[in-house]
């Protein structure tokens, strides 16, 4: 058994494809097909289910991931007690619902990054089914997502609750409903929306806000940072957490505003998760730490401008 070929199987695992991660290691295909084929002969398990859509962990593989994670993380503490000083480091994935990403993600990966400067860091924005399965997985290291306040928490992650907000109206300043302190659901029916697709929390959140009643017109998107455009533009009016909107560079600039809703208590909390584990490698558990510290250097919430 060789380094490689642990660090081989978690590419394919991460990237989904067998031809994506070839092209990402700078191997043929079959080079990289076969590598694989020896390290499940070795091991006596089929670590992949190959598909015609891809391929990814295999239940058996998923069972062995946790030690490859490990050995990996071992290699890694061994070459840095040597002193190798050209070593590639192992790279920190994040998968986020595009939450918060100005006042909290941005400053906890600029952070992290003063004092780990030879470690990448990956962030993909995803939905909160796809950061789960992708943590299981071992694709991801730590998951942003959104939760109502009441949900369950599910019970294969380490989670920590970073963030504490409100459901908000984001808007034009010119449209009539930035004039209002705070927006009744009737008078956000009157506006074209648009909503996150099914699969985001916030999609679910304006489903039960509204209930049976239908905008005037609404358009479907994936993630905050799209919606923001969309509203930047004209097109409409989007209900995100305050913690995504305030202190956006388009909010910053003027171009777009949040007002909160009328009658509405609803709290949303951003979670931090990670895959419960018994060992986490170093680079991931700074990084997490860099999240909680800024998060509490925020006091738990943005909240603080109308």
């Amino acid at each position: 058994m060789r380094i490689e070929q642990l660090e081989y199987i978690t590419a394919v695992t991460r990237l989904g494809s067998l031809r994506r991660a070839a092209e990402e290691l700078h191997l043929s295909q079959p080079a990289l097909s076969e590598t694989v084929r020896n390290l499940e002969r070795e091991l006596g398990v089929d670590l992949l289910e190959r598909k015609r859509s891809g391929a990814k962990m295999s239940a058996e593989g998923r069972e062995l991931l946790p030690h490859i994670v490990n050995v990996l993380d071992a290699v890694d503490r061994l070459r840095g007690a040597a002193g190798e000083q050209h070593r590639i480091s192992r790279m920190v994935r994040v998968g986020t619902v595009n939450a918060a990403t100005v006042p909290l993600l941005i400053p906890a990966v600029r952070e992290f990054r003063a004092t780990h400067p030879a470690t990448q860091v990956e962030v993909v924005g995803a939905q909160q089914s796809e950061i789960h399965r992708t943590l299981l997985e071992g694709g991801f290291d730590l998951g942003l997502v959104n939760h109502l306040e009441g949900d369950d928490v599910a019970a294969d992650f380490d989670s920590t609750e970073l963030l504490r907000g409100r459901p908000v109206v984001c808007v034009r300043p010119d449209s009539p409903l930035a004039s209002l302190p705070v927006v009744p659901v009737s008078e956000l029916l009157a506006e074209p929306l648009i909503a996150m697709r099914s699969g985001y929390v916030m999609h679910r959140y304006v489903h039960r806000l509204l209930g049976d009643r239908e905008p005037s017109f609404s358009y479907s998107t994936d993630g905050a940072e799209m919606g923001k455009l969309m509203v930047a533009e004209g097109l409409g009016a989007t209900v995100l957490p305050d913690f995504s909107v305030i202190g956006d560079p388009l909010e910053r600039q003027g171009s777009i505003v949040c007002r909160p809703l009328a009658d509405d208590s609803t709290r949303v909390l951003l979670m931090l998760q990670r895959r419960k584990a018994e060992s986490v490698p170093q680079a991931a558990h700074d990084l997490h730490e860099a999240f909680v510290a800024r998060a509490a250097a925020l006091g738990g919430t943005v909240t603080g401008r109308p």
